[in-house]
């Protein structure tokens, strides 16, 4: 049997197969490209193609692709075989440099938000050497990015690189005032830990709700759920064990960095987390996790879901995006450090991060706005839809204490000068995890816990990458200025934890009374749906942070306004029709079915007991009829509140016809179903019962 260390990351051509297979020449100027951005010239391209493909080759890999994230959420790829026809009639295995550097899949039949026309077809992939090429499925896949015809990024990877290239200048600027001139690059590291469902697979194919959307848009709640709370960390059940064992080594071969596994709060729910790496590798490494965590599913008879609300009335999944800034020489800026000089910069940095998240706060909600995230949101199992921090008791109290000029009253008095005086030695866990918080500060990085399950990370990190560049921007243009770096240095933090202290909340984030404290007396933001926050992207100040560090232009970013509002109202429509034809089809003629055996069976009860009121059967009858009619009103009024969006004009108001008329329709359509499933005899219900998935993998 194989172990770990000898197969991990067999299948990806990585620094070590690179410095194997090239020349030295070519693998320095590789290197070059990867870690300095360099231009890769034709000759180094072709000897890279060469080596990739005969590794490739030598694995059974007979196609290539370029491997991309368009605007749909999941990834894409265009299969070529590697095969060239020779003049004996045989053929051969080529691919060329050109192959590699770039492709030209057809850019009309993604989403674009207006950027390309349906008659426009042209888009090309361009190869993104910081991310590792890999084999899956016999197939050597090529990360690359997507882009139209006439430039404009239509992928989440461009955005993500440019965001990233933002954050590394900016951040450049202030290290070079603290005297860092060895630094050459600061990097954002982040480390996705993935929330998840497992159902059997035959059940999941007798719900079309599942099949359809993703999610359950029916279902009683079975007698038991997570009240126990016995499924979280509780010994995996052996059919799961294997399944995680079988993922487990197909990631690795993929250099994939799974670390830890364990169930979650609710039955059937479980969680991946993988170790940090740089943000561009773990978005690629998350998209690929979730493929595969589906794959395998199919393999051990069972389905994975990864919606962020699958199911009613227990937890639903997110993504806590764990992230931190780095620097190429193996600093965390987000770590307190030892000395005083190390206190400052840290505290700056911090301070550019609650001053980019307070200025921010929309962008943070909008990029992880999704119609199943505005399920999660909010609810006793997630973070609300109002953006705050949480940076711990102590923490708290060196920042007030800087505010107020005045000595830290912690383990010892010591007033904070920065720069002079050393930061109190307080211990990385200075207070217990808040899981209420939307953004945690966990001792040497922050944990972003609003993203749902199924979401691509790239979104939440391009917002947070640039939003804290432009803080670090305004830092660095005040300070290189200064008279006297250190007063300024000072002032310049006081001010700041002054300015955004309203965004620092360490108490619980379930508390309506919360809420209520910030919106109304904090004014922070609350948009608890995804057409209530989206149209903010556009506002003005967001366009001129955004498009003056390059991550999007004007025109990317209006494109993302149409796709992410024209994704939440097809998915909801979908849901919404798939409610119809559920009730329709399956769910009214049950429950008449078993409506007229129960009248037969009180008939045929008086004629064996003359004078029986039989009242269980009279009453269940009535109360099953008038339900039959509550679903049959209920389905139309649904069904027509569909057919009225052809009528909202443009995709804002479609979406916010949605939010209010289509989604209530959906909740009462849902309630009377709810409750004739409690009255209605096993035998007669169409498709499994929460209880029969929740608690169906043994």
């Amino acid at each position: 049997m194989e172990a770990v260390p000898e197969y991990f990351g067999s299948l990806v051509f990585d620094d070590r197969v690179m410095k194997a297979s090239l020349s030295a020449e070519v693998y320095q100027s590789l290197r070059k490209t990867i870690e300095e951005g360099v231009r890769l010239n034709h000759g180094v391209a072709d000897a890279v193609a060469q080596a990739m493909r005969d590794w490739a080759v030598a694995r059974g890999a007979t196609h290539f692709t370029h491997w991309f994230q368009p605007l749909t959420g999941v990834t894409a790829e265009k299969h070529d075989s590697f095969i060239s026809p020779s003049p004996d009639g045989g053929v051969i295995m080529e691919f060329s440099g050109r192959e590699l550097i770039q492709g030209e899949p057809d850019a009309s039949s993604f989403p674009s938000g207006g950027l390309r026309a349906t008659f426009e077809a042209r888009g090309y992939t361009a190869w993104d050497p910081t991310s590792y090429a890999f084999i899956k499925d016999k197939t050597l896949c090529i990360p690359t990015a997507f882009c139209s015809y006439s430039g404009e990024a239509l992928d989440k990877k461009t955005p993500l690189l440019r965001s990233m290239e933002a954050l590394n200048r900016q951040a450049l600027r202030i290290l070079r005032l603290f005297g860092s001139d060895t630094v050459k690059r600061v990097i954002t590291c982040v480390g996705p830990e993935q929330e998840y469902f497992l159902i059997d697979a035959k059940m999941f194919e007798q719900r079309r709700d599942l099949r359809f959307t993703g999610r359950t848009l029916f279902g009683a709640r079975p007698p038991k759920g997570q009240e126990m709370d016995d499924h979280y960390f509780g010994a995996i059940k052996p059919r799961v064990a294997a399944y995680m064992a079988d993922l487990n080594d197909e990631l690795w071969r993929l250099g994939i960095l799974a670390k830890t596994q364990h169930n979650e709060v609710a039955p059937a729910q479980h969680e991946l987390a993988p170790i940090y790496t740089t943000n561009n590798i773990a978005t690629d490494h998350n998209q690929l996790t979730m493929e595969i965590m589906q794959k395998v599913a199919a393999r051990h008879g069972l389905v994975c879901l990864l919606h962020e609300k699958p199911f009613a009335g227990v937890n639903g999944s997110g993504k806590h995006n764990n992230w931190s800034m780095s620097t190429d020489t193996g600093s965390n800026l987000l770590s307190p450090g030892d000395t005083p000089h190390e206190n400052a910069q840290f505290l700056l940095f911090l301070c550019a991060v609650i001053k980019a998240v307070d200025d921010y706060q929309d962008l943070l909600r909008i990029s992880v706005s999704t119609a199943g995230n505005d399920h999660r949101l909010g609810a006793n199992e997630a973070p609300p839809a109002v953006v705050s921090i949480f940076v711990g008791d102590e923490l708290s109290g060196v920042l007030k204490a800087i505010e107020q000029d005045a000595p830290y009253e912690g383990v010892e008095k010591t007033k904070i000068r920065l720069g002079v005086d050393a930061l109190p030695k307080f211990r990385r866990d200075t207070t217990d995890r808040n899981r209420t918080s939307p953004f945690a500060f966990t001792g040497n990085k922050f944990e972003f816990r609003m993203l749902g399950s199924a979401n691509s990370i790239a979104c939440a990190n391009i917002m947070l990458n640039t939003a804290v560049a432009e803080s670090l921007r305004i830092y660095a243009d005040r300070l290189e200025g200064a008279e006297d770096f250190e007063t300024a240095l000072h002032e310049m933090i006081r001010r700041t934890i002054k300015d955004h202290k309203r965004i620092i909340f360490n108490g619980n984030g379930y508390d309506g009374d919360w809420i209520k404290e910030a919106v109304e007396k904090r004014g922070l933001l609350n948009y608890p749906a995804t057409p209530d926050c989206v149209p903010h992207l556009l506002d003005r100040k967001n366009i001129q942070m955004l498009t003056s560090h390059g991550v999007y232009s004007m025109q990317e970013l209006a494109s993302r306004y149409e796709v992410t509002l024209e994704n939440y109202c097809k998915t909801v429509i979908i849901e919404a029709n798939t409610m119809v034809d559920m009730a329709r089809t399956e769910i009214i003629p049950a429950v008449e079915a078993f409506l007229l055996d129960t009248a037969r069976a009180a008939a045929a009860k008086k004629e064996l007991v003359p004078g029986c009121p039989c009242e269980y059967e009279t009453g269940l009858v009535k109360r099953l009829s008038g339900l039959v009619d509550q679903m049959a009103a209920r389905t139309g009024e649904l069904e027509q509140a569909v057919a009225d969006l052809s009528r909202a004009g443009d995709i804002g108001s479609e979406a916010a016809a949605i939010r209010d008329r289509v989604l209530p329709g959906m909740s009462q359509l849902r309630l009377a179903c709810d409750e004739a499933e409690t009255l209605t005899a096993r035998k007669y219900w169409p498709f499994p019962t929460y209880g029969d998935l929740l608690f169906g993998v043994r």
